[in-house]
C-alpha cells in the first residue's frame, strides 16, 4: 500500500532545505511542500508565544495542502511549540520533530561530554539537555547560544572571514572545553558544518542531523505503509518574503527548475 501524499517540511528560513534534500536523496519517490517563514526569521529571537502562532499557522497551511506527514525542521519551533503543532495536525498526521531523534540516538553511544550549539529560544528551553539526560543520566550536556549563525547563513556569508571569526568565537567558548561530539541545534548549522569541523580539527565528532531525522522519518512512515511509489515528485516551496539567498540554496539542492511562490502568512490563514 502506498501513499502519494506530500511531505511537508517548515523552517524560518533555509535551515530546513539540508533536510529536504536528505528526504530527496533517500525518499525519491516523495513529494515534498516546504514552508520558510522567513518574514520571521530569526525565530530564535521571538517569544514562546510568537514562535507557538507561527508554527500552528503553519501546520495549519500544510494540513490544507494534503500534507500526509510533516516534518518540523526547525530546532526552535520544536522545543517551544511541538505540542501545539502535534494538536493541530491531529492524530492521522504524522509529525517528526528534530530534536528527539538526535537526542535519542546520541545518549546511547559511547560519549561524555557533548556540546550543544542553537539559538538563543532553544538553549534557553533547555530541549537537547533534558531529552538527551532523560535516555542517559550520567552524560554531561552543554549547550551554547549563537545567535549571530542563522543571519550570517541567511544573508550568505557563510564559508567567509565572517563565518570564520564569528565561529571561532563562539566554539572556543568555555563550556564547550572537553566535548567530544557536537549537535548543531539549529537546522541552518550543517551549511557551515565543514567550518565547524575545520575549527575542531577533526577532534570532535559533529553529528549529522538530517540523516538521523530522516531515518525516523523512513521509519515511521513504513510502520504507517504510507511510502510513496511516485515516479515523478513534485517540489513546491513557499516563502512567506523571498529572499535571493534561499533561491540560490533550493536550486543548489533540488536543479534549476524550482518552483518557488512567496506566500503571506497571515493572508493564507485569513483566506482557510
Amino acid at each position: 500500500m502506498f501513499d502519494n501524499r506530500p511531505i511537508g517540511v517548515f523552517d524560518s528560513g533555509v535551515g530546513g532545505l539540508n533536510f529536504a534534500k536528505e528526504i530527496k536523496r533517500l525518499l525519491p519517490c516523495e513529494s515534498i511542500i516546504y514552508f520558510g517563514d522567513t518574514k520571521h526569521l530569526p525565530y530564535g529571537e521571538k517569544s514562546p508565544e510568537a514562535i507557538k502562532k507561527y508554527s500552528k499557522e503553519i501546520t495549519e497551511f500544510l494540513i490544507q495542502q494534503d500534507c500526509k506527514a510533516i516534518l518540523v525542521a526547525c530546532n526552535t519551533a520544536t522545543a517551544n511549540a511541538i505540542n501545539e503543532i502535534k494538536e493541530t495536525a491531529g492524530e492521522d498526521v504524522l509529525v517528526v520533530d528534530v530534536i528527539n531523534p538526535v537526542a535519542d540516538k546520541v545518549a546511547y553511544e559511547l560519549r561524555s561530554k557533548i556540546g550543544v550549539i542553537a539559538t538563543k529560544a532553544t538553549v534557553n528551553s533547555g530541549a537537547y539537555k533534558k531529552t538527551i539526560r532523560k535516555h542517559n543520566k550520567h552524560l554531561q550536556v552543554v549547550e551554547v547560544a549563537t545567535p549571530l549563525l542563522v543571519p550570517i547563513i541567511e544573508e550568505g556569508f557563510y564559508n567567509t572571514t565572517i563565518s570564520k571569526a564569528v565561529l571561532e568565537t563562539y566554539l572556543s567558548h568555555k563550556k564547550l572545553d572537553g566535548i567530544d561530539s557536537i549537535i548543531l541545534g539549529c537546522t541552518h548549522y550543517p551549511l557551515i558544518q565543514k567550518e565547524i569541523e575545520s575549527i575542531f580539527e577533526g577532534k570532535v565528532q559533529v553529528i549529522n542531523s538530517p540523516l538521523i531525522v530522516v531515518n525516523t522519518l523512513i521509519h515511521q512512515l513504513q510502520k504507517k505503509n504510507q511510502l510513496a511509489n511516485n515516479p515523478n515528485p513534485e517540489y513546491q516551496f513557499y516563502l512567506s518574503d523571498y529572499t535571493d539567498n534561499f533561491l540560490k540554496i533550493s536550486k543548489r539542492f533540488f536543479g534549476n527548475k524550482v518552483n518557488l511562490t512567496e506566500k503571506n502568512l497571515d493572508k493564507i490563514i485569513q483566506n482557510s
